[in-house]
Formats: C-alpha cells, sequence, structure tokens
C-alpha cells in the first residue's frame, strides 16, 4: 500500500529502502549517482565494511577487485582531501565506467534486500538516459523487484527490461541536441566476456503526472508499465512543468492548472495499479485513495526526515526544527535544475538556496549527471550543462539566458548526504529538496521526540487504513469514495 519515494542523491539509499521493506511496504533506492557514492564510501573506509561485503557477491571477480584496488582506502583520506573522480557519463561509455554502474548499484540493492524477504526497487530519472541500462542491468542482477522511472517518457523501459531478462543486449535513445535520439547499446554481460545471464524481470512503473501520458504508455504492449506513479505538483525534486505556456506566480513558481491535474477516473479505466503521490502522507488520505481505487500511496518526504534515510543529520535537525517552528518554505524553482524541469527546493541557510552561498560557488561541472549531449561539428558529439562555467557553454553553443539561476544538483545533493567533494579547502555546499506539503510532522512527532523512524511513519500512515482490501490491490475495486472522482491535488 505504501511505495517509500526514490529520493536521489543517496537520501533513499539501502537503509531507508531496507528498513521499509521489512515492515511489507515498497522501500525503494535511489539509482542516481551511485557510483560516486560508493567509490567515495569507499575512499572513506567503507565504514562497516557493508559495501566490500556486497562487492563479495557480486558475480564478476575481476570487477570487484578493479573497484577495491581503485577506490579503497583503509582507515580513510583525509578530512581535507578531494575526493578520487568517477568517469562522467557519456554516449558510449568506457568499460571501466559501465562496471563501476553495474557494480555500484548491484551492491545498494544487494544491501537492501539483505537478510528479508521484503520487496525492493530502484527509482531512475529518464532524463540520466546514458547511464540508466547499466543501472538496471546492475539492479537486476541483485534481484530488485521494481524498477520507477520518471522526469520524462519512458516508453522504452519495458522493452530494456525485457531484453536483460532473456539475456540479450538492451538499450535506451538518448536525446541528442542537433541530432534527435541516438541508440546507445549497452550488452549484458558488460562487465565480463561471454553470454549474457538470465534475470528475473522485475516490474515496472512509470511515474506520471497525467492521465494523458499514462494513456499513451498504456496503448501499446512495448510501452505499457505494470502501474503507475500518478505524481501531484506538490511532490519533491522535479515535477513536470505546467502544459501550455509558462506562467509564474507573484513568488516567481509556475502556476498549475486544472489540465495538469491527472483524472484518477481515466486512470482507472486503464485497467492497470496506480499510487497517488505528492502532499499523501496521511493516514486519511491513505484510506481515500484506497477507497477510491488506487493501490496506495508513495510518499517521500516523511521517510527523507526519518533516521534511516541518508540526509545528514544536521540538515535533517535544520529542516524539523523550522518546519515546527517558523515554517520551511519550500518553492517550486522553475530555474534551478539544469533539466528545466520545475525543481522543489527547501530555503534553508547555509545551502545553494541561500543567495550568497550560490553567488560564492565556483562554477564546475565534474559530477556530469545532467549534463545533455548535443552534436558538434560533423557526427561530433559533444556534453554540456547550463550549470557549468559560463564561458564553456557558451563556447559549446548554450545560450546565456540558460544560465542564469542555475544549480549544480549533481555537486549539490552528493553534499546534502554528506560527501560533498572537497576542494581548495571548502567543500560543496549541500542542496536540499522535498515536498511542500510537511504536513505529517505533528503526527509522527508526539511531545519532546524531534526524531522518528521509517517503521514509524508507515505505522503512522496505515493506522488510518480501514478498507479491508489487500495490499497492493488494483485498481478495479470498485470508486465509491470521493477520491476516486477528484484529481490529484495541486
Amino acid at each position: 500500500m505504501i511505495i517509500q519515494g526514490g529520493m536521489g542523491v543517496g537520501v533513499s539509499g539501502w537503509r531507508l529502502a531496507r528498513a521499509v521493506s521489512v515492515t511489507g511496504q515498497l522501500g525503494v533506492v535511489s539509482g542516481l549517482g551511485l557510483d560516486t557514492l560508493m567509490a567515495r564510501r569507499l575512499q572513506l573506509g567503507d565504514p562497516g565494511g557493508h559495501i566490500v561485503r556486497a562487492l563479495g557477491r557480486f558475480p564478476y571477480v575481476g570487477v570487484t577487485e578493479q573497484v577495491v584496488d581503485r577506490y579503497f582506502v583503509a582507515g580513510g583520506i583525509g578530512p581535507d582531501e578531494p575526493f578520487r573522480p568517477v568517469p562522467k557519463p557519456s554516449l558510449h561509455p568506457s568499460r571501466r565506467s559501465t562496471d563501476l554502474v553495474v557494480a555500484a548499484n548491484f551492491v545498494e540493492v544487494f544491501l537492501a534486500k539483505e537478510g528479508h524477504e521484503g520487496l525492493v526497487g530502484i527509482n531512475l530519472m529518464e532524463k540520466l538516459q546514458m547511464s540508466s541500462p547499466a543501472a538496471i542491468y546492475g539492479a537486476m542482477l541483485a534481484g530488485v523487484d521494481y524498477v520507477l522511472v520518471g522526469a520524462g517518457i519512458p516508453t522504452e523501459f519495458p522493452a530494456l527490461l525485457d531484453a536483460f531478462a532473456a539475456g540479450r543486449p538492451g538499450h535506451v535513445s538518448v536525446d541528442v541536441i542537433g541530432a534527435g535520439a541516438v541508440p546507445t547499446v549497452v550488452v549484458p554481460p558488460a562487465v565480463t566476456a561471454g553470454a549474457g545471464a538470465r534475470l528475473r524481470r522485475p516490474k515496472f512503473l512509470a511515474i506520471v503526472a497525467s492521465h494523458v501520458l499514462a494513456s499513451y504508455l498504456a496503448r501499446d504492449a512495448g510501452t505499457r508499465p505494470d502501474g503507475f506513479v500518478v505524481e501531484g505538483p506538490v511532490a519533491g525534486g522535479h515535477s513536470a512543468p505546467p502544459r501550455g505556456p509558462l506562467v509564474l506566480d507573484r513568488e516567481g513558481e509556475p502556476v498549475y492548472g486544472p489540465r495538469d491535474l491527472a483524472d484518477l477516473d481515466k486512470m482507472a479505466v486503464l485497467g492497470l495499479p496506480y499510487w497517488l503521490a505528492g502532499g499523501y502522507a496521511s493516514p486519511d488520505l491513505l484510506e481515500a485513495a484506497r477507497r477510491g481505487g488506487a493501490a496506495g500511496i508513495q510518499v517521500g518526504s516523511a521517510f527523507a526526515l526519518c533516521e534511516e534515510s541518508g540526509l545528514a543529520a544536521s540538515i535533517k535537525r535544520t529542516i524539523i526544527e523550522h518546519a515546527l517552528s517558523t515554517g520551511l518554505p519550500v518553492r517550486a524553482d522553475p530555474r534551478s535544475s539544469p533539466t528545466g524541469f520545475p525543481f522543489k527546493v527547501a530555503d534553508l541557510p547555509g545551502t545553494l538556496a541561500d543567495a550568497k552561498v550560490y553567488d560564492s560557488r565556483d562554477r564546475v561541472c565534474d559530477a556530469g549527471y545532467l549534463r545533455a549531449a548535443y552534436r558538434k561539428q560533423g557526427t561530433e558529439i559533444g556534453y554540456r550543462c547550463p550549470a557549468e562555467p559560463v564561458p564553456t557553454y557558451l563556447r559549446k553553443g548554450g545560450r546565456l539566458e540558460e544560465t542564469v539561476g542555475r544549480y549544480c544538483l549533481c555537486n549539490g545533493l552528493i553534499a546534502t548526504v554528506g560527501l560533498g567533494q572537497r576542494r581548495d579547502g571548502t567543500t560543496e555546499a549541500p542542496v536540499v529538496t522535498l515536498g511542500q506539503d510537511l504536513s505529517f510532522l505533528p503526527g509522527l512527532l508526539g511531545p519532546g521526540r524531534n526524531t522518528y523512524r521509517a517503521a514509524d511513519v508507515v505505522s503512522y500512515l496505515l493506522r488510518g487504513d480501514r478498507t479491508g482490501l489487500p495490499a497492493m490491490a488494483g485498481v478495479n475495486q470498485g470508486g465509491g469514495g470521493d477520491a476516486g472522482r477528484r484529481s490529484s491535488p495541486a
């Protein structure tokens, strides 16, 4: 009934996913940037030995040895020493780059599934086309149960899962500016020579913002998912832009209207299970969603602030203190993300949302997850990001107006889980994303409490479920409640 949202980079880590899964709900790891996170944790000495233990179960010993030899530092690097970089995603990644992504996603899912029989999913952004196939293959090697993909139109992922499950090559098309969509192929035995292994196919959930996109994906067997997460505009992270011309309110946030809200009656007609997301962290809303025909809800922010999430403990404390006292503004910023999608930014001091912190940061692009491919002269391919140094971006054919207000989300989100890159005695500043509804906090924090666990979130949400419907039910359960007749909330 509950899907724990996949919050990157590293907020939805294996500890959080595991804690949710053991309660009988769907724990989800974020697949964004796992190669960087694993490499940096190894350079810190792998506290607890979890990564090395998981790599010991990776089926390709040669890759394990290469990863450990390259990145593991016994006792950890010094507090001011920079982290060794990992290869940036590209249209034609090197063998070493692909191996690292496959191994990192295997490790994260393996640790999330270790020692229990619960379900574990992995969440990916469709925009990260260059690294998604290798990430999915690594997750499938570890037996991932669900793959969830949003922030785009994930038409090619069902076929990709089919191919990998059958031990065949699979691909997704990469959008190349000036050249259209270019297929990039990942052969299943990307980490070894020989035939690809047959793997269990996970279920695929498409994260959508509208019934229109859901209908488009469901109409053809090649693009049809196993279900949907229907995400409203108040959800954290990236959101779909409003349909039609972009209109901003007085605060500079996108204005969403009736066309931007999913019609749940039309979702039900598709005959596939769906979960509602974005402001649903309430037992009453879970019950209403179930009575209206939804299989359940997806919840992100409530899990992001629990003890098991990867969010740095100091940031969690600050968020909770602000939210319960003066309130915490979370704005939908149409400019901050290099993807061009609106992105929810929490206005916290000391983060990139602080104008002084943003202005003092030297632009650098050394992670590269959100950079876009573009065609240079002839058939040559280059890469650019509007958050990189402005002169560099302009030399690559970008426009000046595209650089204004952009955040380096790659470095900022990595810093949010305490693994920010160190440069010249400074550490990258974090950027915090949350949903715009934090009304769940009083229900989770009783008198005298300033922290809670993932199991507390599950217990709180299930407290109001009295439908008697089986967990993970489909959509065709009747529609007696108002939830079945309304659109997703704005």
